[in-house]
Parts: structure tokens; sequence; C-alpha cells
């Protein structure tokens, strides 16, 4: 089969043929992988950002974004069949750890992370996971339209999700960042949330994408901005902000936007937060940190798009053409999310 590999950090993937995986537990799933998203982590990826972190043997398959059909069950799998359309949770998790226990997927003792720490992940035309991890999909919805869900809109929806008891009648929710996770953020804001929103972003089509999905205020990031939403808040500052960008500034931004008391949600990286404690302290805000969702995360999350409530904008490539989504997404030209399609 086909799979684009990552043979060495700041080198491009290429396009290999590797052999098919195999079911060999009780509890694998062989996918035919439908679509697989990229992710601006997979630009960290290859540009060494994660080794520290999940020291990957190389090479190995990126895609940690991915949806399909079952292909193949192991014999203890009796909650999905064959030829079912399935997403999948970007975490292979144990089930048997405290935290799994308790839902929370992410944080796993055991976890397995295809895509990112060296696990193979779906950027291929087939791809194993675990029972755990497979969410079957409504009928109306197919891989391609919401593979990037798997993880940017379960991020995204997770951050909003934790932040709802924040978000009463009469608060503002301000969004940096209204690329491939922002613009699903908006909707997840709009669905679950009566919140006032402002969305900043650099660029004006994805301002105007997002006035589309539900933003009250959209502001074009430049010198001025600051001010600009802040006249939108009484000179305040929002209640709840969201920074899906957290590099090149933004993260400053986001805290100084962060009204006395609030909440500065850090769902993107790359930069470096750098708060003096006693600013902290004495405005009683706080600062969140937001990796993944879990599980039941996922399975809600599709319940909204198989209800309207959550669109993912996506641009479509074919797999050999990998590097020509990634030059898009590092170039910015790329609006909403980049999907690479097997086949």
């Amino acid at each position: 089969m086909k799979a684009a590999r990552l043979h060495g950090y700041h080198e491009r993937p290429s396009v290999d043929e590797v052999p098919e995986p195999k079911v060999t537990d009780p509890f694998d799933v062989l996918v035919r992988v439908g679509a697989a998203g990229l992710c601006r982590t997979d630009l960290h990826i290859y540009e060494g950002q994660w080794e520290h972190l999940t020291h990957p043997e190389l090479p190995f398959t990126l895609g940690h974004e991915n949806a399909g059909w079952v292909e193949e069950l192991g014999s203890a799998v009796s909650h999905i069949a064959v030829g079912d359309t399935v997403i999948l949770h970007p975490h292979i998790t144990c089930g048997l750890c405290r935290n799994c226990r308790a839902g929370d997927d992410m944080h796993c003792v055991n976890s397995k992370f295809p895509g990112v720490d060296g696990t193979d992940g779906g950027m291929a035309d087939y791809l194993l996971t675990s029972a755990r991890s497979v969410v079957k999909l409504d009928p109306t919805l197919q891989p391609a339209d919401v593979a990037a869900l798997a993880d940017a809109g379960l991020t995204a929806y997770h951050a909003v999700k934790n932040a709802v008891p924040l978000l009463y009648p009469g608060t503002t929710a301000l969004v940096i960042g209204a690329g491939g996770l922002g613009h699903i953020g908006v909707q997840a804001l709009k669905a679950l949330t009566p919140s006032t929103i402002i969305v900043l972003d650099r660029n004006q089509a994805a301002l105007d994408l997002v006035s589309g999905y539900g933003a009250d205020h959209t502001v074009l990031a430049d010198a001025s901005s600051a001010e600009k939403i802040l006249e939108l808040t009484d000179g305040q500052g929002a209640e709840v902000v969201f920074d899906f960008v957290a590099e090149q500034g933004a993260e400053a931004l986001g805290w100084n936007l962060t009204r006395r008391a609030g909440s500065h949600f850090i769902i993107g990286y790359g930069g470096t937060v750098n708060v003096p404690a006693i600013d902290i302290i004495s405005s009683e805000r706080s600062i969140v940190g937001n990796l993944v969702g879990s599980y039941n995360d996922l399975a809600e999350l599709m319940v909204l798009a198989a209800q309207g409530k959550v669109d993912l904008h996506t641009r479509t490539y074919p797999l050999d053409a990998v590097n020509d989504a990634i030059d898009d997404l590092d170039a910015g030209r790329l609006q909403g999310r980049g999907i690479l399609v097997p086949g």
C-alpha cells in the first residue's frame, strides 16, 4: 500500500510502498482510510518539535486525523461491523488506567499516538487502530467531510466545552485565529454557548468565513486590533480568550485581552507564555491548557456535525500530493483544513 512517510527531520515526506498492517490483537480494527487531515502539528513533527516529547523511531507514517471504513475486525470487537463508516480518536488507549476509566482518554498513561509518536498514522491506504478509538459515523457523514474533526475539531470542541460554565449570557468569547481550528471553535461556541463571539485574524478571507459561522464581530489583526477589541468589550477584555495561534505574539496579546477573573485558554502552540506571577494573582486570571479531547467529546462533536451545526471547510489533495498540501499550509494559502485522500 502507499503511505506518506517521514524519514528525517526537515526532510520532505515521501510516498512509499509499505506492507499493509495486519489484525493480530482481538481488539484490533483495520480501517481503509477515506481521508486524512493535514494539521500544523504535522509541520511541527517535520521540524522536529515533537522529538523530545515522543522520541519516535523513523521512518513512520504521518497522519493523526483519520476517517474511513472498517475493513477487518479482531475477534473481540462487537460494536462495529465491516463496512461501517468511522472516524478515529487520535489516541490508541488502554482502557485500564485511572485516566481511561475517568474518561480522560487523552491522558492515558499507556497510549499510542498514530502519526505523531512513531506509530504509523493514517496518511496511507490502511490504518491499524484499536476498538476503543473507533466512532461510528452517521450515514449522512463521509470521511472527507469530517476527518480533520478527529483532532482539530476535537481539540477546539474540547476547549469550548471546558469553557461552557464560564460563558453565560452577557459574556464575551474572543477567538484568536480563524483557521483550521478556529473556524471550528467558532461553530462550537455558537452551538454550546450564548456568549458574544469576537474573532481576530490577520486573514480577511478567514474572517469572512467565520462571519457565516456565527461570529458576532470580526477584527483584522493590525496595530490597532487590541484597541478595537477593548472597545467591543467596554475596555475590559473578554471573559474567555481562546488562543488557537499561541505564537508570534498572539500568546501575549491573548493574555492582555483577558479581563479580570477571566480565563486564557491556550490551544495553539509554538510560542512561550511569559506572565509575571503578580499579574495572575492580582487579577485572578487563569491560564488553561487544552490537549485534544476525549472519546466522548469526539462522539458529541459527530452529533453536531450530523445536525449541520459544525461544518468543516476543506480542500482535498490526493495522497501523492502530500508535499503540495504541506507547502500550501506552511505558506498560508490553505483556508480551513487540508484533506489527503488515498487512492
